[in-house]
């Protein structure tokens, strides 16, 4: 009988490492895996924003860039702000532009805004994480912060909310500092536009957004609801790492990944798994998604279809703090009897194990009803269109029913609340890196017709879409699941085109070059030295 091979390891044990190594790439390099940014040919469009226009890439004889197009930002020092440091899409998007700056040798520095509990695991891991890549951390206030935005050559202002940290450390140096900042906003839901937050966004360099949805939206209401005036801004899109392709371009990872995910999920290689990837939250539409699943296992039954055995899999949940939404969604799960065919994942900054092990992505982003009050900021809009006033009304006073006495707003006082201009409009996703993402995995995607998915994907070709919304939208999602569960083909014809779709647009180096396109039409400047654009 032959001998082991000195150092060679069984088949299950080679499996085991080959798994903890694949894992442990999106784990240790997901925050460059999340990238983005884009480059190209800025052009002005209505002398409010530009939109970025594909160029050829400069490559040389191996098909690989001959230069990285930031290395003009190698001696800047450049102040990344954030209003806080968490796994939401928005820290994780400043974390990537920072390791992109360290690579080619520029000063970063870190501040957060509001600062995490001395007990945030995930804030104290994210810091090491950019600690580790060279970048300095700083606290948001005291001279050190001051100093900072003093010497900078540009400051990268991240959401809308990190607008109050201007007036909270600056006030005394708003006219040195201004004139700097590239503000990245990332946000769509009305409460955002208040001039608490925004009231210096004329005054800055310039706006970055992740959408032309976005960026529309974003001048209209400033105009509309705050009277001032958006400053020079670029659409960027965002694009996925070289760290993401080389996971999802990797027969054998993606293999082993599928396997370990799909025998955590106790689901068969067969299964039909439809998953929703986004944190648990009413805008991102999870309750929906499993109406529309339940209805889809409806249909199939009702037809006597034929398909392998559907799952929906929800990942964003949070097993340490649930909410009350993701009970409301347990609860729907346990009323219909579908546990067997509902699993909920806990948030993770690893998306590529899931990525491997699903069929089909699910983007179901909605719109959400406005209204000027704070207290009343982000209200439920599971009707959409279709939301009759008996219920926008027990929706505003949190009540299941109406009587008399029970609610005493005016009819006047509710309509004075409402954001009529935005009643009717769709929204969607800003973005939705996740569907850039899958299709890197060569998923087919069904989403909104709203929002950035509409930027990204190509109805009927990588993706089909549908109407946000209850009304209608519930009902056309459960019939495109059907169409994806039965038709094997067209899912794998629509996955291949958003790959190719990725390669084309959505790969690091084009977001490279569309960010430093960016950068080298804004004024990066020295303190005691003029301004001066880079050309």
């Amino acid at each position: 009988m032959a001998k082991p091979v000195p150092g060679w390891f069984p088949l299950h044990k080679r499996k085991q490492l080959l798994l903890f190594a694949v894992i442990s790439i999106p784990i240790s390099a997901f925050l460059t895996l999340r990238s983005s940014l884009y480059s190209g040919d800025y052009r002005r469009e209505d002398s409010a924003f530009s939109v970025a226009v594909d160029r050829p890439r400069i490559l040389g004889s191996e098909g690989n860039a001959v230069k990285n197009p930031l290395a003009f930002m190698s001696s800047k020092v450049v102040l990344l702000v954030s209003h806080e440091l968490s796994l939401s899409g928005g820290p994780l998007l400043l974390m990537e532009l920072a390791f992109l700056l360290r690579k080619v040798g520029a000063q970063v520095i870190w501040i957060t805004y509001q600062k995490p509990d001395l007990e945030n695991a995930i804030a104290h891991s994210l810091e090491y994480k950019m600690v580790s890549k060279g970048v300095q951390v700083f606290s948001a206030k005291g001279q050190d912060a001051i100093d900072s935005a003093l010497k900078a050559d540009l400051i990268v202002l991240n959401t809308a909310v990190s607008g109050k940290w201007l007036d909270a450390v600056l006030k005394e140096h708003l006219s040195q500092v201004l004139p700097k900042v590239l503000w990245w906003i990332h946000e769509m839901r009305g409460h955002y536009f208040k001039l608490d937050y925004v009231s210096h966004l004329p005054s800055v360099a310039a706006a970055m957004i992740d959408s032309k949805t976005t960026a529309e939206y974003w001048k209209n209401r400033t105009h509309e609801r705050l009277g001032i005036q958006m400053p020079k801004t670029y659409v960027v899109h965002l694009g996925n790492s070289k760290e993401l392709m080389e996971i999802a371009e990797s027969y054998v990872a993606r293999r082993v990944l599928r396997e370990h995910i799909r025998q955590s999920l106790e689901v068969q290689n067969e299964d039909l798994l439809f998953a929703i990837i986004n944190s648990v939250s009413r805008g991102k539409g999870q309750y929906l998604f499993l109406q529309s699943f339940y209805e889809s296992l409806n249909l199939i039954r009702e037809q006597k279809l034929e398909v392998p055995a559907m799952h929906a899999i929800i990942v964003g949940s949070d097993i340490n703090a649930q909410t009350k939404f993701e009970g409301e969604l347990r609860n729907f799960v346990a009323k219909q009897g579908i546990q067997d065919r509902v699993h909920f994942v806990n948030k993770t900054l690893a998306v590529a194990p899931y990525l491997a092990a699903i069929d089909v992505l699910v983007q179901n982003s909605q719109c959400s009803l406005v209204v000027l009050s704070g207290a009343l900021d982000s209200l439920d809009w599971r009707s959409h269109s279709g939301c009759s006033l008996l219920s926008l009304v027990l929706s505003i006073s949190g009540l299941s029913t109406l009587s008399a006495g029970a609610f005493t707003l005016s009819l006047n006082k509710i309509i004075s609340l409402i954001d009529l201009n935005i009643y009717n409009e769709a929204r969607g996703e800003c973005f939705g890196r996740i569907t850039i993402e899958a299709m890197a995995f060569q998923l087919p995607v069904l989403g909104t017709r709203a929002g950035g998915t509409t930027e990204i994907v190509d109805d009927g070709v990588t993706s089909l879409l549908y109407p946000v919304g209850k009304e209608k939208g519930v009902m056309t999602l459960a019939e495109n699941i059907v169409i994806l569960a039965t038709q094997a083909d067209r899912r794998l014809a629509m996955g291949k085109e958003g790959y190719r779709k990725v390669k084309e647009k959505f790969m690091e180096h084009h977001m490279a070059e569309r960010i430093a396109s960016v950068l080298k039409q804004l004024p990066l400047h020295r303190p005691g030295n003029d301004f001066a654009a880079f050309k």
